[in-house]
């Protein structure tokens, strides 16, 4: 498996995201291209993918890690966290959640939050599993 922040947005890019973001929810509204391109380009945010099985793999999972400033520190969010259908239980999530936690730790934020549909059980567990609280 391979990690890897997005630099630049691509078809297959932009492709995967198109495909995976389903993954999260059908409600969930598919992003337009400048839309994604302006992503990528954040200040503030990181969209990272995850290749599988290697480097040269098809993207089977993305993830969003957001790092902001507030008055008392640095804060981070994960969000979209997703993986097709066809790779899971590969650990593609951990591993993308772990990169997201080692940039976030590096920016020097000291704290990362994240929500997720409670419907999502197997998300939900893999998130407790890696020590995130489940708040009300």
């Amino acid at each position: 498996m391979h990690i890897q922040r997005v630099e630049m947005l691509t078809d297959e890019v932009f492709d995967a995201i198109l495909r995976l973001i389903p993954e999260i929810g059908t409600h969930k509204p598919l992003p337009t291209h400048p839309e994604l391109d302006a992503l990528i380009r954040s200040a503030a945010s990181t969209l990272w993918v995850a290749r599988f099985p290697d480097e040269h793999g098809p993207i089977a999972g993305m993830l969003t890690l957001s790092i902001y400033q507030v008055p008392t520190g640095i804060r981070s969010i994960v969000e979209d966290v997703a993986v097709d259908s066809n790779f899971r239980r590969k650990g593609i999530a951990k591993a993308l959640m772990e990169a997201a936690i080692e940039h976030a730790r590096a920016a020097g934020a000291n704290g990362i939050a994240l929500t997720s549909n409670p419907k999502r059980e197997a998300a939900n567990r893999l998130y407790q599993s890696m020590g995130f609280e489940k708040r009300e």
